[in-house]
C-alpha cells in the first residue's frame, strides 16, 4: 500500500522481491542442485486456481453443514447448541446450507461440498500450526523452509502472462498483527526461490498502488529508487550468504516486477475500472473487493490467487466469544462476493478452467475459550447454562470435521461429499478428507502430480506429503 510518506514507499520496494529476506537467510544455504522428479503429469483441467481463505477457523454447524437451530433463549443449556442459525435450501436438493449464505446457495449447481476435512493432530490446536499445514501440506516443524502450494504451482506451472505474477496474495496484511510472524512463515516460496513468492497486495481497494510509483514521484526517480534497492538487497548479509542459485532468484523477481510496472496489465489491479454497479456486487468489505480484484486478475492471466478474510486474533472467524452475531457478519461479507465471483467467470467463459476452492484451517464447536486478557471465569468451558448472548455460538477450534467448497476447473457439480454426526461433537463418520489428500485433488486438477518432487538437502521433497496424496476421484468431473 502507498501513501505520500516514505515509509510506505520503501514498502512498495520490498514487494518486488516478493518473498522476504528471512526466507532466502533460512533455507538458502541449504539447498541443494535441484532437479525436478516428475512422475507422468496428468492433463490439467484448470489453468488458474483462486483459494478463498477463511482464515481464523470457520465453524462448519454456522455455515455450511448445519444441523438442528437452537434459538437465543437465556437459561439455555449450552450443550443443546448445535446451529445457532436455522438451515436454507440450495439449488442442489440434498445440500443446505446455514441462513445468510443464500447467494452462494443460488450457484452450488456449479460447484461441490466437502463436509469431512480433517485437520492433523498437531498437539494443541493452534492457528499457526494449522494454516502452516493446509498452505504447505506439512505439518509443523519441518527441516526445510516449505513451499507455499501458490508457490509450487508458480514453479511447475509457470505464469499464464509473463507480465503478472503468478502467485498473488490478497488482503493479509502483516502490520498490526498479533500473529504477523507466524504467517509470514508460510506465505513464501520457501527453498524454491524468491521469484515463485507471492505478490502480496494488502488491501484490494488499494491495489493500484502496488503497481505504479507513489504520486508526486517521477519515473526517473522512481527508476533510481530501485536500483538503490537492489544494490542494498544484493549487499545484505542475507544475500551474500544464499546460493547463486537464490541470488539469481532474486533478481529474476525484482526484474518480473519492474516487468509488470510497465505493462498495460497492471490496468488489472485498478478496481476503479469497474463500472460502479459491478464494483458494488462486491463492495461488502476488504474480502468481498478481493474477489472483485481475484476476477481481474484472473483474466489478465494470473495462476494462484489467494484471497482471505484476513486473519487477525480474536477477530473474523476467530469466534472465541461472540461466535453469533461474529458468524452473521461474516456471512455478510463472503457471501454476495463468492457467487458473483462465480457467475463472472462463468459469463466470461472462465470457470471451466479456473478452480476456486473455499476453505479453512478447522472447525468450531461450542465450548467457550476465552480471550487472554479475559477475567478467569471467562477463561474455562462454556458455563453449563447461558445466560449471555457473547456465549451464545461455536468457539473452541475442532478439528474433526471442516468445510471445503470447490467450483469449476474440473471440479464435480452439485456434489455433496462427506457427512458428519448429527448431535455433538458433530465429526466427520463418512468419507474424511485429509489435507494431503485434498491437496492432491487440488494439484491433480491443475495438471501436477501429487508426486512431483524436488532435491533439497540429499533427498526429495514433495508436493504432498512424502508424495503420498491420493487424488479423490469422487470429486474430480
Amino acid at each position: 500500500m502507498f501513501n505520500h510518506n516514505p515509509a510506505t514507499r520503501r514498502d512498495f520496494l520490498k514487494t518486488a522481491s516478493a518473498a522476504t529476506l528471512a526466507a532466502l537467510a533460512g533455507s538458502a544455504p541449504r539447498l541443494a542442485a535441484a532437479a525436478a522428479k516428475i512422475d507422468q503429469a496428468p492433463a490439467a483441467k484448470a489453468d488458474t486456481l483462486i483459494v478463498l481463505w477463511m482464515g481464523g477457523g470457520m465453524a462448519h454447524t454456522e455455515t455450511f453443514d448445519p444441523k438442528r437451530y437452537v434459538e437465543f433463549k437465556k437459561g439455555m443449556k449450552a450443550h443443546d447448541v448445535l446451529s445457532t442459525f436455522p438451515s436454507i435450501p440450495t439449488v442442489v436438493d440434498q445440500i443446505k446450507f446455514s441462513q445468510g449464505l443464500e447467494n452462494v446457495a443460488k450457484v452450488m449447481d456449479r460447484g461441490l461440498l466437502i463436509r469431512t476435512q480433517q485437520g492433523a493432530n498437531l498437539g494443541k490446536i493452534l492457528h499457526s500450526r494449522h494454516q502452516f499445514h493446509w498452505h504447505t501440506g506439512y505439518e509443523p516443524p519441518v527441516t526445510v523452509a516449505a513451499p507455499h502450494l501458490g508457490a509450487w504451482i508458480a514453479r511447475v506451472r509457470g505464469p499464464n502472462n509473463p507480465a503478472i505474477p503468478a502467485f498473488i496474495d490478497v488482503n493479509q496484511p502483516y502490520e498490526g498483527n498479533g500473529e504477523a510472524e507466524e504467517l509470514k512463515a508460510f506465505q513464501t516460496a520457501g527453498f524454491l526461490g524468491s521469484e515463485f513468492g507471492p505478490f502480496r497486495v494488502p488491501r484490494p481497494d488499494q491495489a493500484v498502488a502496488t503497481v505504479r510509483p507513489p504520486a508526486g514521484m517521477s519515473v526517473e526517480r522512481f527508476r533510481r529508487r530501485q536500483e538503490a534497492y537492489q544494490k542494498l538487497v544484493l549487499a545484505s548479509p542475507a544475500v551474500q550468504q544464499a546460493s547463486d542459485f537464490q541470488r539469481e532468484s532474486l533478481l529474476r523477481s525484482i526484474d518480473n516486477t519492474n516487468r509488470l510496472l510497465n505493462s498495460p496489465a497492471a490496468k488489472a489491479f485498478d478496481l476503479s475500472l469497474e463500472p460502479k454497479e459491478v464494483y458494488d456486487r462486491y463492495n461488502t468489505g476488504h474480502f468481498g473487493r478481493g474477489c472483485l480484484l481475484a476476477r481481474r486478475l484472473t483474466e489478465a492471466g494470473a495462476r494462484y490467487i489467494e484471497v482471505s478474510t484476513e486473519y487477525v486474533p480474536f477477530l473474523g472467524w476467530d469466534t472465541h466469544d461472540n461466535g453469533h452475531t461474529r458468524a452473521a457478519d461474516m456471512k455478510r461479507q463472503i457471501d454476495a462476493p463468492i457467487a458473483q465471483l462465480v457467475l463472472d467467470l462463468e459469463q466470461r467463459g472462465l470457470l471451466n478452467r479456473t478452480l476456486i476452492v473455499l476453505a479453512s484451517e478447522f472447525s468450531r464447536d461450542v465450548l467457550m475459550e476465552g480471550k487472554p486478557e479475559a477475567k478467569v471465569e471467562d477463561q474455562v468451558s462454556q458455563p453449563a447454562v447461558i445466560n449471555e448472548l457473547k456465549y451464545f455460538g461455536m468457539h473452541r477450534h475442532f478439528t474433526s470435521a471442516g468445510c471445503v467448497l470447490m467450483f469449476g476447473g474440473g471440479a464435480q457439480r452439485g456434489l455433496l461429499y462427506g457427512r458428519t454426526a448429527e448431535e455433538r461433537p458433530c465429526t466427520a463418520i463418512e468419507n474424511p478428507v485429509s489435507i494431503t489428500d485434498l491437496h492432491a485433488t487440488i494439484y491433480q486438477l491443475m495438471g501436477i502430480s501429487p508426486r512431483y518432487h524436488l532435491e533439497i538437502e540429499q533427498r526429495p521433497f514433495y508436493v504432498t506429503k512424502d508424495g503420498k496424496g491420493q487424488p479423490i476421484k469422487a470429486l474430480m468431473a
